[in-house]
């Protein structure tokens, strides 16, 4: 496994900085070992581990800035990317936007490691896919899925005295389950940190009841209906409006968070006061690394505060020219929500549609989030509390940010994977007036 010591990787990042005869230099090394196996038709078809680490450096001259990156790491070598970032600097234009790097800062560290994780062989990653196939060939359903998980280390130091390191595990799975005429479809996926708390068995379950439930969808008319989203459903939505989130693009008008006349939404109501978002890179159920890509230390910090906006993200060079004290931006997204599953919430639902998962999603308007994308592996229509039928998949167009201001109760959160990488904490919500605009054949 290649994961490096703090030790062993503070003593390259020494030597790095030692070789640089410009004004300031950075360095980041990071790598460890990321392992995979995908099955399809109910046979495992690939599988592999990647063993890597990197090293990157920046310097600069001035406001002339330079980078490059590296492998190796004798002596020689290491001197070499230095050069290189620096010749590479002297050829570069100024940078109007360049911020020196940070000085000494310290960092409180988060819990991002899993021995379990970090443990899982070849034979282990088989057995996943092999709990997730057997189960389906025994119920004539055909599994195709995919389990990577990763556990490596980052470390960066630079020449004003900064310098963190950390280890990090996690593992992601997903896998589809279709019946062998290929007319149902169920999707289950699953974000841990510890594999010790993931069940393939068990997960695979939920697929093969969507699967088999869902053959003989009925179509319904496109139009405005309630929703049960399931937290992964909900993901790709959520995803996109926290992009948004960024001071810089509201302040400059390019966001549904800029005001008219100039400035941005803060302190203002945007959504339903039930909708509380914010950041925490030591929430036990989605930590996050203690920095952010430029060395600041990360805070709980809250985003979307009783439906207001709380904070936005500033960049350091953006804090600066708008006189705003520099913060780490945010490692993860967390949203509150209530005490019921899904199920509960399906259970006290009269009418409605539940959406397994939301996919190929592209914005459509950024001044109000609105998005277009499709629903698909198991979309049921609700009633009486019950799923009463299979219904064909939708095209939708909706705002995340109409979206929250239409919510009639949210479920229990749970973690999953961010668009964009890394994990959330969504809840499953029950929206009123969601938008469909067309049918989908897709299944």
């Amino acid at each position: 496994m290649t994961i490096l010591t703090e030790a062993e990787a503070k003593a390259i990042l020494d030597k790095v900085l030692a070789f640089s005869t410009a004004d300031e230099c950075s360095a980041q090394i990071g790598g460890g070992t990321s392992g995979n196996v995908r099955f399809a038709r109910n046979d495992i078809s690939t599988a592999g581990v990647v063993d890597s680490v990197e090293l990157g450096v920046q310097v600069a001259f001035g406001k002339r800035v330079g980078t490059a990156t590296i492998n190796q790491f004798d002596d020689a070598s290491l001197e070499r990317v230095v050069r290189r970032a620096e010749d590479l600097a002297k050829l570069a234009p100024e940078n109007p936007e360049f911020m020196p790097a940070v000085g000494p800062q310290t960092f409180r560290p988060t819990d991002t490691w899993s021995e379990a994780t970090a443990a899982l062989t070849p034979e282990a990653r088989a057995k996943i896919a092999e709990a997730s196939i057997l189960p389906c060939r025994d119920k004539g359903l055909v599994a195709a899925g995919f389990l990577e998980d990763s556990a490596g280390f980052t470390a960066f130091a630079n020449s004003k005295g900064n310098f963190g390191y950390q280890k990090a595990a996690s593992a992601d799975y997903t896998c589809t389950v279709r019946t062998e005429d290929g007319r149902g479809s169920g999707w289950v996926g699953s974000n841990v940190q510890d594999i010790d708390q993931f069940d393939a068995g068990k997960e695979v379950q939920v697929a093969m009841r969507k699967a088999a439930a869902s053959v003989d969808a009925q179509a319904l008319e496109p139009g405005k209906y309630t929703v049960i989203l399931e937290p992964a459903a909900a993901a790709g939505l959520i995803s996109f409006m926290m992009n948004f989130f960024d001071a810089r693009s509201a302040d400059e008008g390019r966001s549904f968070l800029s005001k008219q006349g100039g400035g941005n939404k803060i302190g203002e109501q945007i959504v339903d006061p039930r909708v509380n978002i914010y950041t925490d890179p030591w929430h036990p159920l989605v930590p996050a690394l203690p920095w952010d890509g430029e060395g600041l230390p990360r805070e709980k910090a809250a985003i979307i505060e009783n439906g207001k906006v709380a904070n936005l993200e500033y960049s350091r060079y953006w804090a600066q020219k708008q006189g705003k004290p520099e913060k780490a931006g945010w490692g993860n997204v967390i949203m509150d929500g209530g005490t019921k599953s899904t199920a509960e919430l399906i259970a006290g639902t009269e009418r409605g549609i539940l959406l397994t998962r939301t996919w190929y999603i592209r914005l459509v308007d950024p001044q109000t989030v609105l998005l277009t994308g499709l629903t698909r592996d198991g979309t049921f229509y609700i009633e009486n509390g019950q799923l009463k039928y299979p219904i064909k998949n939708f095209r939708f167009n909706e705002s995340p940010v109409i979206m929250l201001n239409n919510i009639e109760e949210l479920g229990r959160a749970v973690r999953v994977k961010a668009d964009e990488g890394g994990s959330m904490l969504l809840p499953p919500m029950k929206i009123r007036d969601f938008t469909f605009t067309s049918l989908s054949d897709a299944v």
